[in-house]
């Protein structure tokens, strides 16, 4: 009885802080966790040339993918946790002889599953690890408890999630009102891209630039999973949380931690040179997203299209608000690249009825916002 007892406040204790370090919740999506919700609209190809970096030396680079997993990558407007995200990290957590510097993209599931995990099921997870706050990274009770044996900020495994933007709600009297928060956009680089002579002309020099949707970078956790029963490893990973910063706590009092430039994004990578410690000092609140309100669609997880993505007037929400952000946002939209358009071969009738697989891609934007022409759009 002594026995079955000590271990079962240790168990409750580890419990305990799991739940803390991962601002854990057994309650449904909306009830305090923040990020539980991200687009990414790119194609395999545009968030290779989309997330281009400079490497110790200032060299420019572009990542390529991991071998097959371009391949588990579906762009998606209304991304939700389990789904297949694009990661960025180094190169040398695949690869021991790769320069730590250099970068690879991956395609990684959303939330961390530790590698202590002993059941075969992923989905059985009690709790929820898509975020982790990171104040409580390093403390001895939430996080060097749980994952003694795989210390994964302490082993470098630090990662980039890479997204347009991120969906959060605010808390109101009848409903809770969704925005989406992404970095502020440049007029010019949408008009450029939509310049057909763009994807006509000088092919070579265009494929290596992006002018495109500016990606948001946000800072991240990962660990590898085997089933104890033998299979394939997983990747998977978390969101860092930090403090909201002043012009998004209105929304939410929490928000990813996200880094703003490339050589925050190098040095949060570079866990050769950069130490657990000073990388944690890069994580700050920062007044540098803007953001629109959407329409109440994104609240089902099963709804992905780009309608989830349009901006609405709070006071008229059957019409788009026009703001300066918005605009920019929906010239992207119509734009549309040749090698997206060949990313269109994913979306089949097929997988556009799968309603009960949220993580597959519905269609590419320039199809959707085609067929938009022919017919109302629905808020």
């Amino acid at each position: 009885m002594l026995i079955y007892h000590h271990n079962t406040r240790h168990v409750s204790l580890l419990l305990a802080c799991v739940s803390r370090f991962f601002c854990l919740r057994r309650t449904p999506r909306f009830a305090g966790e923040m990020c539980g919700r991200t687009a990414c609209t790119l194609a395999p190809d545009e968030v290779s040339r989309a997330c281009s970096y400079r490497n110790r030396r200032g060299e420019r680079r572009h990542p390529g993918w991991r071998e097959g997993d371009a391949d588990k990558y579906r762009p998606s407007y209304n991304k939700s946790p389990q789904s297949m995200s694009p990661v960025l990290l180094s190169h040398r957590h695949f690869d021991k002889n790769a320069p730590v510097d250099e970068c690879i993209l991956a395609s990684m599931r959303w939330g961390l599953v530790p590698s202590w995990f002993k059941e075969n099921d992923p989905s059985k997870m009690q709790y929820s690890t898509s975020n982790c706050r990171s104040e409580n990274i390093l403390q001895k009770k939430s996080y060097k408890l749980c994952f003694a044996t795989k210390e994964t900020l302490l082993k470098g495994q630090r990662c980039v999630i890479l997204a347009d933007g991120f969906y959060e709600w605010r808390r109101q009297e009848k409903e809770k009102q969704p925005f989406f928060i992404y970095f502020p956009q440049t007029l010019r680089s949408c008009e450029e891209k939509q310049d057909p002579a763009n994807d006509a002309t000088e092919p070579e020099k265009t494929s290596n630039e992006w002018t495109g949707w500016r990606l948001l970078t946000m800072a991240g956790l990962f660990d590898c999973w085997t089933p104890p029963s033998g299979g394939e490893t997983l990747y998977t990973y978390s969101v860092i949380t930090v403090n909201a910063s002043p012009n998004l706590h209105s929304i939410h009092d929490r928000m990813p931690a996200v880094l703003a430039g490339e050589e925050e994004v190098r040095r949060w990578l570079d866990f050769g040179e950069v130490k657990s410690v000073d990388a944690l000092k890069l994580l700050q609140s920062q007044d540098i997203l803007t953001y629109h309100p959407v329409s109440l669609l994104v609240n089902n997880s099963r709804n992905n299209s780009p309608e989830c993505l349009q901006p609405v007037d709070l006071n008229q929400k059957k019409v788009p608000k026009q703001t300066a952000s918005s605009k920019v946002m929906m010239s992207w939209l119509t734009s549309g690249s040749s090698k997206r358009k060949e990313s269109e071969a994913w979306n089949s009738q097929e997988e556009r009825d799968k309603t009960d697989t949220p993580n597959k891609s519905t269609g590419a934007l320039q199809q959707w916002l085609q067929e938009a022409n022919k017919k109302p759009r629905t808020q």
